[in-house]
This record gives structure tokens, C-alpha cells and sequence, in this order.
């Protein structure tokens, strides 16, 4: 890598030949991103990635100083696998990556629900990894009330069901896909069939569902260990289906009133806990990610009764306004 390399910065999704060849700063959604980008200083490029053009996207990566990422873990059925090893491999020649693979793999993923528990924004949840642990457990999880299942890896609400025990030995199941029918099946039925989702989700997190939830959702998103804003939403795919469609999130920087006291938990306590918890460094945190919270009863320290229901650590996007001048001094900072 050269001087003039040192300030340039890949910015990675996923397409095909075309879009790669026609890619430009300007005809994207993340235009905003390379707006800050470039006004922080930093060269940044399009990088769009595909499994038939591999070579050539490892061939650009390894001119960079660094690498930003928006991949969904699955697109259209294919996994990231392939680029997970691309990834892999520049970081491992000194380029910055951000979110490094293994990084996802320990934050980005629904077992870190249970994993993290004690950290203040955990709940009463079992982690499930192979279908004997679940058929042996589940019954007496939904002898307390309804649950929420999770495949460890998915995004979307693809493998998201709540779950409600009923009159008879069944269970009526809910999923977070509005185009997927419910069902009412026997205990034994939705056994047998969850531990297949089990196997192909590796794994399957289950908490409670929380009577709250219609009390909105708080997505507070970080860049590094700081807050970069906030986004509120009527969560409604798992509630009854009264409470109508889901309403529009609403996004706020980070100086919203209603929410310092979450900035506060998150910066003071919460994403220091987490990177103890998962070994991960600060400044290995990626330059933006975030946190999904409803609402649960108030404990100690967390009067509002914030659960994390989810963290989404790789291709976060839309964004409040302020997120992406955020990321670029985040970025900057971790090049100088």
C-alpha cells in the first residue's frame, strides 16, 4: 500500500457485474456514508461484492486502509460465507475491517441475548443447541407464559415466532413475518418441527414475550462505544393482530431527551459489559452497529425496564442523520 492508499476506504455490498461496473459514490443508498466519509478527510470507493467476481473485489480490498460492510448474513437463501473468508484474509494482511467476521460471530448473533443476561438489559432466556436440550426444556419454559423463539443467525424476522401455550397441549405460534400463516399444533408436533429450525439456525434463543411491546421498540445505535442516535418504532409482528400494521421508525440523534438515559447505560455500563463479556476490544467494536430494546419491568439502575431483544452488527442501515458523521470520526480516529 502506498501514501496515497493510506485514506482509501472500501465500502462493501452485495450486487452483480453490472452494478459493480456502474457503482459510483452518488448511486446508492449509503451516499450519505461517503459524504461524511469524504468530508472527514477519506477516500471512499464503492466495493460491491459477489461470489462470481471474488477474486477481483479480494484484489481491490487489499489497495485499502480500510473496509466497511453492508451484507446481510443471508440474501435470497446464500449466505456470506465466501466473504467472511475474504474478509478474514485482508484483515489478516492489515487492513481495517469493520465488522471483522469474528467479531460478528459473537455480537451479531441471538445467543448473545442469553450470553450477556447478567449485563442489566437481560431477561429470564434459555439458549437451545441441539433438538434433545429443547424438546427436554421448552415444555417447562412455556409453562410460564408465552416465549419468544429466535434462530441464533437470521435477520428480517426470519426465524423469529412467539410462542403461546393454549387449552389442550398446544401451542398457537406466531411468526414475524406478516406472510406467514399462524398455527395451532400439539406440543409434541411443535417439537419435533422446531428442532429442525433449530439445526438450520444453529441454535435457538427463547425469552419471554413481553406484554410491553406496544409500548414501542428503542433501536440505539453505537458507533464504537458511543451513541450515534436513536430510532423509536410500534413494533407490531408478534402482537395480537388488533394492534394493527408497524408504524414507521422515527430517528433522533443522540442528544434526544426521552432516551439519555439509555445513552448513559450504553456508554457507562452496557458496551464496556459486552466486550468484557465477549472478549472483544473497543476499538474492535464495528463503526456502526446497534441495539434493539422493549420494554420490561423496571429493576435497579434501569428504571425504564430496557430488554435487548436484538443486535445487529453488520449491514445497519437506514441511519439517523447524525450516524454518519459518527462513523467517519470513528473511523478517522482508528486510522491515525
Amino acid at each position: 500500500m502506498t501514501d496515497n492508499d493510506r485514506d482509501r476506504v472500501a465500502i462493501v455490498w452485495r450486487g452483480d457485474n453490472e452494478m459493480r461496473n456502474n457503482a459510483t459514490p452518488e448511486n446508492n443508498r449509503l451516499k450519505g456514508i461517503f459524504a461524511a466519509l469524504t468530508a472527514a478527510g477519506l477516500k471512499p470507493e464503492p466495493a460491491v461484492f459477489d461470489e462470481a467476481f471474488q477474486g477481483e473485489f479480494e484484489d481491490q480490498l487489499l489497495g485499502v486502509a480500510a473496509v466497511l460492510v453492508w451484507v446481510d448474513p443471508v440474501h435470497r437463501g446464500v449466505r456470506r460465507a465466501a466473504l467472511d473468508q475474504v474478509l478474514r484474509r485482508v484483515a489478516g494482511k492489515g487492513v481495517l475491517v469493520s465488522g471483522r467476521p469474528d467479531i460478528i460471530d459473537r455480537m451479531g448473533v441471538k445467543s448473545v441475548l442469553h450470553e450477556t443476561r447478567a449485563l442489566g438489559w437481560g431477561s429470564a432466556s434459555a439458549f437451545y443447541e441441539t433438538p434433545e436440550v429443547f424438546r427436554r426444556q421448552m415444555p417447562g419454559s412455556l409453562a410460564t407464559g408465552p416465549r419468544v423463539l429466535k434462530q441464533n443467525r437470521g435477520n428480517g424476522g426470519h426465524g423469529v415466532w412467539r410462542v403461546e401455550p393454549i387449552e389442550g397441549d398446544a401451542v398457537h405460534v406466531r411468526s414475524a413475518r406478516p406472510e406467514t400463516a399462524e398455527q395451532t399444533l400439539p406440543l409434541a408436533l411443535f417439537l419435533t418441527q422446531w428442532s429442525d429450525e433449530l439445526s438450520a439456525g444453529d441454535g435457538l434463543v427463547d425469552q419471554p414475550f413481553f406484554p410491553r411491546l406496544m409500548d414501542g421498540m428503542v433501536r440505539c445505535y453505537m458507533s464504537g462505544d458511543r451513541v450515534a442516535g436513536f430510532g423509536h418504532q410500534l413494533v407490531t409482528a408478534l402482537a395480537d393482530p388488533s394492534a394493527g400494521p408497524p408504524q414507521p421508525r422515527l430517528y433522533s440523534g443522540p442528544d434526544d431527551e426521552r432516551f439519555q438515559d439509555l445513552r448513559r447505560l450504553m456508554e457507562t455500563d452496557w458496551a464496556p459489559g459486552l466486550c468484557r463479556q465477549l472478549t472483544i476490544g473497543r476499538h474492535e467494536l464495528p463503526v456502526i452497529w446497534d441495539a434493539d430494546f422493549l420494554f420490561g419491568e423496571p429493576t435497579p439502575g434501569n428504571d425504564r425496564g430496557y430488554v435487548l431483544c436484538e443486535i445487529n452488527a453488520n449491514s445497519v442501515f437506514p441511519i439517523p442523520d447524525e450516524a454518519p458523521a459518527a462513523l467517519a470520526a470513528t473511523l478517522r480516529a482508528r486510522l491515525i
